[in-house]
């Protein structure tokens, strides 16, 4: 057996991209992890910070509380956003956007967009900084009745929203 390991990693840690592509799904844009990871790093701060005033009240030896919380922070911001990104993308075609998502539960969701009642582009200030968007199609019903497209450059989501919003107009014609 000649494997190398170093290449067994890589191929590891790119299973999920690969898997996109060959489904023929667009990956999102790469400033969409960094806003995973900041939203990681806000979650995990006040586990952190926690950990360091027990740490410093001494109620155990040293490193009890912090270490543990530490690498479980580590791998909270570094590791899972990678992942969460992979696990997603989408694909539009004249008549439908798909939309795939999910790590331990994957959702792979198809919008008809003769279905779709309207189509909103959302950015919040980090989506701004890094001039992402969120495309979210609302349609009839009650469960399930919005999908969201988060990670998309803002033009991009306009556009979309402009192709979408002209196939909605020709079909009620």
């Amino acid at each position: 057996m000649n494997e190398d390991p170093d290449k067994c990693v890589a191929e590891t840690s790119d299973e999920a991209a690969q898997t996109a592509a060959r489904d023929g799904l667009t990956e999102l844009h790469p400033n969409h992890v960094k806003i995973l990871r900041i939203q990681a790093f806000m979650f995990a701060a006040p586990f952190v910070l926690g950990s360091l005033v027990l740490e410093t009240a001494r109620l155990m030896p040293t490193g009890v509380f912090i270490l543990p919380v530490l690498l479980a922070a580590l791998f909270l911001i570094i590791r899972v956003p990678l992942r969460r990104h992979h696990a997603r993308g989408y694909a539009m075609s004249d008549d439908r956007l798909r939309v795939v998502r999910g790590l331990l539960f994957r959702s792979d969701t198809v919008v008809p967009f003769g279905r779709v009642q309207h189509i909103d582009v959302n950015q919040g200030p980090l989506e701004r900084f890094y001039n992402l968007a969120t495309l979210t199609l609302h349609t009839a019903g009650s469960h399930n009745a919005s999908v969201h497209l988060p990670g998309i450059l803002n033009q991009d989501a306009l556009a979309m929203r402009e192709i979408i919003r002209s196939h909605i107009k020709r079909e009620t014609l």
